[in-house]
């Protein structure tokens, strides 16, 4: 790929050709996951959210003391300009994540050959959606497996921190794609209730109801708040409680939502089918099509007409 039609990024202060962002090996980011990131998506190439994405990745950086060195306003004008800068490299039907990390950088100790690397790594970047390797789920559901591999409890680390320090859910989608390569993993908290998947939350609806685990087990999602939203405008129940799988085999619908999923429905848990097993159930069903109304750009559409691309 000529840099000409290569995407660029943010790299600590100059926006440069991806090729271009090299971060250290003794970077703590690389070291011990010792970073953070929030990641929003574009809807028909227009941001969304970035606010709300932003604001949550300061929630994280305070968590873990990590001063990144620009406001709010300043990391949401870079986030913008990045998207923009990329979009031409798009087709006009796909769209990006957009990402923003920040690492803690490299110990004093540790500078070596990178005298001049001092303070935290800043990195906002784009990627295309994955749009055709996940059309046929909003057609046939997600089957969800929940793994023996438990969410890491919050008195150990807050699940509500979105760090780089992956690897308890990595180690779960190991389990899980070893079973059955298309099952989305679903970790279970410590208590035996369901709690989140790998950059998604669960949802399930009996009579009409929509239920969630509560926020102290699970990263909150922006996705998930725009649910809490739209179910609040709509006149439907929405509750945050434990859920076990009891709850999630009786249900009468299930959904998963996240910042590139939006809003897919769940079509089994660990083989069970859920309700009738026609997805979207008629709640879910809602639940998409005002999620498609408030961000003015069909992307259930938009995932669906790749099926056949």
């Amino acid at each position: 790929m000529s840099l000409a039609n290569q995407r660029v990024a943010y790299f600590n202060g100059k926006i440069v050709p991806e090729s271009e962002v090299l971060i250290p090996f003794r970077d703590r980011g690389v070291k011990y996951g010792d970073a953070v990131f929030d990641t929003t998506r574009t809807f028909g190439h227009k941001l969304f959210k970035v606010g709300e994405h932003i604001d949550r990745l300061y929630r994280s950086l305070r968590y873990l003391r990590i001063d990144p060195g620009l406001t709010p306003s300043e990391f949401g004008r870079i986030t913008e300009e990045i998207a923009e800068r990329n979009l031409p490299l798009i087709g006009k039907d796909e769209d990006y994540w957009v990402t923003q990390r920040v690492t803690r950088g490299i110990d004093a100790s540790d500078r070596g050959a990178w005298p001049d690397h001092t303070g935290p790594t800043v990195i906002v970047e784009t990627l295309p959606l994955p749009l055709k390797a996940r059309a046929k789920l909003y057609r046939d559901g997600i089957e969800v497996v929940t793994p023996s591999v438990r969410r890491t409890a919050p008195d150990m680390i807050s699940p509500r921190a979105k760090t780089h320090n992956y690897l308890n859910m990595v180690v779960a989608d190991l389990e899980v794609v070893a079973q059955n390569p298309s099952a989305l993993a679903v970790l279970l908290d410590t208590n035996g209730n369901l709690a989140e998947g790998k950059g998604s939350n669960i949802f399930i609806v009996r009579e009409g109801v929509i239920y969630t685990p509560v926020e102290r087990y699970v990263l909150p999602g922006i996705s998930r708040e725009t649910v809490f939203d739209l179910a609040k405008n709509m006149g439907i129940g929405l509750v945050e409680k434990d859920i076990d799988l009891f709850d999630a085999y009786t249900a009468e619908e299930c959904f998963i939502s996240s910042t590139s999923f939006c809003v897919c429905p769940v079509a089994s848990v660990n083989g069970a089918r859920i309700g009738d097993g026609k997805v979207p159930g008629p709640v879910t069903h809602r639940i998409m099509r005002a999620y498609v109304d408030f961000v003015g750009f069909d992307w259930v559409r938009q995932y669906l007409d790749q099926i056949d691309a």
